[in-house]
């Protein structure tokens, strides 16, 4: 095991608080609805598969979380097990995927704003543009702010969700319920296909690993408990999306919103853009904080500039890694918003690039966990997950592998120049290059 000294102060429930908005997030929001449209009451399997698929991946990396607390997250088990190489590959694959998912959950919280304040998009594009903000600078501070207010938006985020459903299930009729798959069993395969991005975040939170007071003890309790309260919180609100709404939770983008409306007996959007904002928030603000310092842990690695490389420790807080993960969100919500392409291509992008990295993170997991280990089985066991969400994302692979290629060529780059400086070159020539 990683003998390390830490000086984290995250605790179990600051943990399950940023598991909760990393896994949670903006899925709650439309997903639901999509889903039904693409399967109609089957959906619900769709959802309880995934739950169950992700409950080993889950456990996985909070087995590799516990053993190596690192900034590097699922980067640094990889570079254990198959090599620097491997490591850049899977730290880029995070990184560069955290922008565009970013922008894609920001338009999501900003679409919210907008039904209830009207503007279309350009309220769109300013509340998505104020939360990038918000939560860049909560980060800049420092992650025990980032962690206090993570587990006061989650415990937030709970209650209405808990409240809205409860509100709403006395409307509920079961003979919406039927025809149960009206476009066929298969279509639970397309439902599942868009709920891979409900699924999305189990890894995020290993690059906070040493953060927590007790890695080895907090990190497995804060994962269990998020698993149960993911998968609980995602259930009440499908079923209800489906049993309440009927065939009209197909024809809405804001499910949330319609639910709230039926149980509060009025108009619902601002309650609905509030749990909306306060979703997109709690996403954003713990991938954020992840990507921050993955970023700073692949500078010190060598597989980003070393100028990176200021934040890695436990304890100290990565801006200018933040900085930049920063600038790239906004890049990308710029982008979007000028081309009206939409958000649908980010989050697909984004699931694939996720997916790449569970592929690799699995695998390490298997080649470093102690045979025999209970953390070792759930990674075997992991494996029938990462398949299924393989097979998913299909097309979307081939941006991870775009990735792939620019990580093995900043590594190949960077190595010449290294060589190059331990050759006796002109010091101007080596600090130009770097």
């Amino acid at each position: 095991m990683t003998d390390v000294t830490h000086r984290g102060r995250m605790t179990v429930g600051h943990g399950t608080a940023m598991y909760v908005g990393a896994v949670l997030g903006t899925g709650v929001i439309a997903l639901p609805a999509l889903a039904a449209e693409a399967a109609g009451p089957a959906s619900l399997l769709a959802w309880l598969a995934l739950i169950l698929l992700s409950a080993p991946l889950a456990g996985t990396f909070a087995a590799l979380g516990a053993r190596h607390p690192d900034a590097g997250g699922v980067s640094t088990y990889t570079r254990l097990a198959f090599g620097e190489h491997a490591a850049a590959v899977v730290g880029w694959c995070f990184y560069f995927a955290v922008p565009p998912g970013a922008a894609a959950a920001a338009l999501f919280g900003g679409a919210y704003v907008s039904a209830a304040l009207g503007g279309g998009t350009t309220t769109t594009t300013v509340t998505a543009a104020g939360l990038m903000v918000v939560v860049t600078a909560a980060n800049a501070v420092g992650l025990q702010v980032s962690g206090k207010l993570q587990f006061a938006l989650a415990g937030l985020l709970i209650l209405l969700l808990l409240v809205s459903v409860g509100l709403s299930l006395p409307h509920a009729d079961m003979g919406n319920l039927e025809p149960f798959a009206p476009h066929g069993w298969t279509a639970i395969g397309s439902a599942a296909a868009l709920l891979v991005w409900s699924f999305a975040g189990w890894e995020a939170i290993t690059h906070l690993a040493g953060e927590f007071r007790r890695p080895q003890r907090d990190l497995p309790r804060a994962t269990a408990a998020a698993v149960t309260i993911v998968g609980v919180l995602y259930l009440l609100v499908a079923f209800a999306t489906v049993a309440v709404l009927g065939s009209g939770a197909a024809r809405t983008n804001a499910p949330l919103g319609e639910l709230m409306a039926i149980g509060l007996g009025g108009n619902a959007r601002w309650p609905a853009a509030a749990a909306a904002v306060l979703l997109t928030l709690g996403a954003m603000n713990a991938y954020y904080a992840g990507a921050a310092k993955l970023g700073a842990a692949l500078g010190r690695d060598g597989a980003l500039p070393g100028r990176l490389a200021e934040g890695s420790v436990a304890g100290e807080v990565p801006r200018r890694s933040l900085a930049v993960n920063s600038a790239m969100s906004f890049a990308a919500l710029v982008v979007v918003v000028a081309t009206g392409v939409g958000s649908r291509p980010l989050v697909l992008l984004t699931t694939g690039s996720f997916v790449a990295v569970y592929a690799i993170g699995v695998a390490a997991a298997i080649k470093l966990l102690p045979r025999r280990s209970l953390g070792r089985a759930t990674a075997i066991a992991a494996l029938v997950a990462v398949v299924a969400l393989l097979l998913m994302s299909g097309v979307y692979l081939l941006w991870p592998l775009v990735v792939t290629g620019a990580a093995l060529l900043y590594v190949r780059l960077d190595r010449r120049r290294r060589r190059t400086a331990e050759q006796g070159q002109p010091e101007g020539v080596a600090e130009l290059s770097t």
